[in-house]
């Protein structure tokens, strides 16, 4: 690539420490895709061992790194890594995120498209809760182009707004299921990763408010507290120094749709989040 970046290749466990020592950010996307048929939760048994492998790398060889998850079910395995790196004495909830960019990719691009939106990325729409099924709560009532307002909710009929939070929620599916085996979301995924990782780094160079969306540590008071009292909610936050998690800000205003959906993604974010858990007390054993 023609950048400053220097770029190595390293396989296998052997060669773990030398790929990790020194990173300033970790991104996570390791473990097996989904095939048709497969939830996010099916993956669980193989990508759990992988992310607690690696975050037991992280916290031998980066601990101060910001280690962004894209591994698969993220609902579990952020959960799982904060298990580990706990257990290792480097836990720092700012540090650890779970990246949920592709859900407001997806969003951008379908309430573009509801609308007429010519440039998808022009809008800002908050998605919060998780990263599976009905845990992705788009919150279309606070969407806006170029900070004006878009008024989706009071715009799009009613039937349009619920088939567009259902195809947000049930587009990765879509998506194995159009590559019949062949494959899960793979170039937007990308694309999303680069942009999550892109404005990691813009904040550790020092840009101010730098605001995306992730699955992270919630608890505290403020804006930091969580539906349910959940550990791990996904909503926006903004990056600071190093490109760690300053602030958690609140979900804001929603109708009462939205807050219902938030609410309803309570039960099944708190089984995943106790099966991350669970999962790392019984791999110690």
């Amino acid at each position: 690539m023609d950048s400053p970046a220097r770029v190595t290749g390293h396989t296998g466990p052997a060669e773990l420490g030398e790929a990790l020592a020194g990173a300033d950010l970790v991104v996570i996307p390791a473990g097996v895709p989904r095939k048709p048929g497969m939830s996010r939760d099916d993956l669980f048994a193989i990508n759990a061992g992988i992310v607690a492998d690696l975050a037991a790398g992280v916290a031998a060889y980066c601990p101060a790194a910001v280690v962004a998850i894209i591994s698969n079910p993220v609902n579990s395995t952020v959960p799982i890594a904060a298990e580990v790196l706990k257990a290792a004495g480097v836990f720092d909830p700012a540090r650890l995120v779970g990246v949920t960019t592709l859900d407001v990719v997806r969003a951008r691009a379908f309430l573009a498209g509801a609308m007429g939106v010519s440039d998808p990325s022009l809008i800002d729409l908050p998605v919060v809760g998780g990263h599976a099924g009905a845990t992705i709560v788009p919150l279309l009532s606070q969407a806006s182009l170029r900070r004006a307002p878009l008024n989706a909710t009071s715009t799009l009929p009613p039937a349009t707004l619920a088939a567009l939070t259902a195809r947000i929620q049930d587009a990765g599916t879509e998506v194995v299921t159009a590559k019949a085996g062949a494959g899960s979301a793979t170039l937007s995924m990308a694309y999303a990763a680069a942009q999550f990782a892109g404005a990691v780094l813009d904040a550790a160079s020092g840009k101010e408010g730098v605001v995306q969306c992730a699955y992270v540590a919630c608890g505290g008071g403020g804006g930091g507290d969580a539906p349910g009292g959940l550990p791990f909610f996904a909503r926006r936050v903004v990056l600071g120094a190093g490109g760690a998690v300053e602030a958690i800000l609140p979900l804001g205003p929603m109708t009462a749709g939205e807050a219902a959906a938030v609410e309803g993604a309570v039960p099944e974010l708190a089984d995943s989040i106790a099966k991350g858990v669970a999962f790392v007390a019984g791999h110690k054993k």
